[in-house]
């Protein structure tokens, strides 16, 4: 059993996430830049993770806090899982993050779900606050999220009133972008018992194939800290604008760091998984797939199928590329919120 610690801390972050912000990846409209292994990848998990969690949390603040989310950290096998619980009375929504992202991206998805919904989201590992992992296997993503979940179920780490407890080991609705989406179905495929309902944003089931140089070489020479903040925004070229509010201070303010790792990104490329038909069919609960239709990671005609042979899955299509959440903001949230509202 693995042994965990949890701190919390709250607070307002130099750039505000969520609704407004720009595409993490791709620079916004007119750009799908995203790759093929992985959708938009990003690091994969080790080992450790496992069932069970305790520990003690403070108070506090500075980067990686968001305006209305309190971040905790959960440790798996001496490694941590950040991740943000954006509170109130709701059902609770595990959400997961697309690649070069992190849980902070929810906060607009959470502010339009308003009180129906309790959104928990994560920093994947390599992402955000989280820790790097030892590999990046697919099964090493799957095993965090089933830690987190089981430690939010532990009824002597939170109050009578957090939602999990209502009705401790029921299922939750998951929800993931992208690199995230590809998650939560391979979640809902190896644990249905902790999976109420799916919503797959973008994630394709068949990684597009791309000849001659990858998007994803500029990650080689991208540099994880640098003296000054202007120095990253730099280095990351058409991805400054986006990703620049998320940057973080180093301790001591000795310089700054990007909200992901390029190395764990390039390891989770380097794992791949190729079709991930039959772990998309292996799940039954409702799923609703909310679709960019000028997605270059999942064209339509995938899309199409990928409803048409899950049962129980419905469609939402989007006037979008690849990131939806971002690019049309309002009309994601209306479908998550629609397809949730009928469970």
């Amino acid at each position: 059993m693995s042994q965990t610690t949890s701190r919390t801390t709250s607070g307002t972050p130099s750039g505000s996430a969520g609704e407004g912000a720009s595409p993490p990846v791709g620079g916004g409209p007119g750009r799908d830049a995203s790759p093929g292994t992985g959708a938009a990848a990003g690091p994969g998990a080790g080992p450790g993770a496992g069932p069970g969690a305790g520990g003690t949390a403070r108070a506090g603040g500075g980067a990686g806090a968001v305006r209305g989310a309190t971040r905790h950290e959960l440790r798996i096998g001496g490694r941590a899982l950040s991740y943000l619980d954006f509170g109130g009375p709701g059902q609770p929504l595990l959400a997961l993050h697309g690649g070069m992202s992190e849980g902070a991206h929810f906060a607009g998805l959470a502010t339009a779900l308003g009180d129906e919904w309790r959104v928990i989201a994560p920093d994947q590992r390599g992402h955000g606050d989280s820790d790097l992992a030892a590999d990046y296997r697919r099964e090493g993503y799957v095993s965090d999220a089933v830690a987190l979940l089981e430690h939010l179920q532990r009824p002597d780490l939170q109050g009578p009133d957090h939602p999990l407890h209502r009705d401790p080991g029921a299922p939750v609705a998951v929800l993931g972008f992208s690199l995230g989406g590809i998650n939560a179905f391979h979640l809902a495929a190896a644990r249905p018992d902790l999976v109420r309902a799916l919503v797959n944003v973008d994630a394709p089931v068949e990684s597009p194939r791309t000849d001659g140089p990858s998007f994803w070489d500029f990650l080689h020479d991208l540099p994880y800290t640098a003296r000054t903040r202007e120095e990253l925004v730099t280095a990351l070229g058409p991805l400054g604008e986006g990703v620049g509010p998320f940057l973080r201070p180093l301790p001591g303010g000795e310089g700054w760091r990007l909200p992901f790792h390029p190395r764990a990104t390039l390891a989770t490329l380097a794992e791949g998984d190729g079709s991930r038909w039959d772990v998309w069919l292996a799940s039954t609960c409702p799923a609703l797939l909310v679709h960019g239709r000028r997605s270059a990671v999942l064209p339509q005609e995938l899309a199409d199928a990928m409803v048409a042979r899950r049962p129980g899955t419905s469609y939402a299509g989007l006037d979008t590329e690849h990131f939806v959440p971002f690019q049309d903001p309002q009309g994601f949230a209306e479908a998550v919120r629609t397809f949730l509202a009928d469970l």
